[in-house]
């Protein structure tokens, strides 16, 4: 009896970390991607890699996990959005304004930041390597 118990206590908990867990509201997605306005919006854990967002509204969304790989976010407003562990590498983000974004943790790698509003963001701590940065801004320590 107790093997039993066991064994299904085993196979439920391998059933359970082999699924991820999904914490962005579908309507939400839903929303940005045919309107590119989603202002406030909880985009957590999101997949949206190669998404085209250029001249999204993301003001104040949380995008923390989300995965933006590749997506187009030139000229799109990310003000105070919280985009914690975000992967954003190869994103374009020409022209974008992430002032007073939140980035620890977030992958920029080979993004394109040409002309970007970084205004109150801290960018220790991100990954920045390869990624064009706006004029007066270095990627060292």
């Amino acid at each position: 009896m107790k093997l039993k118990i066991l064994a299904a206590v085993t196979l439920l908990t391998m059933l359970g970390l082999s699924t991820s867990v999904r914490a962005e509201n579908p309507k939400h997605i839903k929303q940005l991607l045919a309107t590119k306005q989603c202002q406030g919006c909880d985009l957590k854990g999101a997949e949206l890699t190669g998404a085209d967002l250029s001249g999204a509204n993301l003001i104040g969304a949380n995008l923390s996990g989300a995965n933006l790989r590749s997506a187009n976010l030139s000229g799109a407003s990310l003000i105070g959005a919280k985009l914690f562990r975000t992967d954003l590498s190869k994103a374009k983000l020409d022209n974008a304004n992430l002032s007073g974004a939140q980035l620890q943790g977030a992958k920029l790698n080979s993004a394109n930041l040409t002309d970007a509003n970084l205004n109150g963001v801290q960018i220790k701590g991100v990954d920045l390597s390869g990624a064009t940065l706006p004029d007066g801004l270095t990627n060292s320590p």
